[in-house]
């Protein structure tokens, strides 16, 4: 009787298929951005065992507290300072030569701050070690400090200790001192 032709379907064509793909993959590889993480490069103090850990009683004229406040303001020793003005402040109570191997730079911050806050903070605090440390190279082997030798910046670093303690509350004493029982004594960022 009837027969029926049978239809062939059609079928495409899938060779360039891969070739086509991977040209997009690599397209949108190229243009998209991708964010960097921004981080603080910083070496941190060798760990202590308890048995060797000690508490010292440091005299609070030797501590400059800063406090980072919940919506990104700063106290410096209880009264605010703009954080532009930080560097400065940084250097000047470094540098005192009474102050300069005692200091202790106490840093609280508030858990609501933001972390910009907190890395203009860190950044302004570097600066101004470093500022002290190149004074210092120039004054002491006549060259900035990028182009001191290892002993040299080793030596730099000695001299203008970054002595820095993050804390989550203020331990203030009775007797006007505080007591610091982690200082992070770093040579600054690599």
């Amino acid at each position: 009787m009837f027969k029926r032709k049978k239809r062939k379907v059609p079928s495409l064509n899938t060779t360039s298929t891969a070739d086509i793909s991977f040209m997009l993959l690599i397209l949108f590889l190229v243009t998209s951005s991708m964010d960097v993480d921004k981080g603080l490069t910083r070496q941190l103090p060798p760990v202590i065992p308890e048995e060797q850990k000690e508490i010292t009683d440091i005299d609070q004229h030797n501590v400059l507290q800063l406090h980072i406040m919940a919506d990104g303001s700063l106290m410096c020793n209880e009264s605010l300072l703009p954080i532009e003005q930080l560097q400065e402040r940084v250097q000047t109570f470094v540098s005192v030569e009474a102050n300069r191997l005692k200091h202790v730079i106490q840093l609280e911050t508030d858990r609501e701050a933001n972390y910009d806050a907190y890395f203009q903070v860190q950044n302004a605090i570097v600066r101004a070690y470093h500022h002290l440390r190149d004074l210092q190279a120039r004054k002491q082997y006549g060259k900035p400090m990028t182009q001191c030798s290892a002993e040299e910046q080793l030596s730099l670093r000695d001299y203008y200790p970054q002595r820095i303690a993050e804390v989550n509350n203020s331990p203030i004493s009775a007797d006007n001192k505080i007591q610091v029982s982690d200082i992070q004594q770093k040579g600054g960022s690599r």
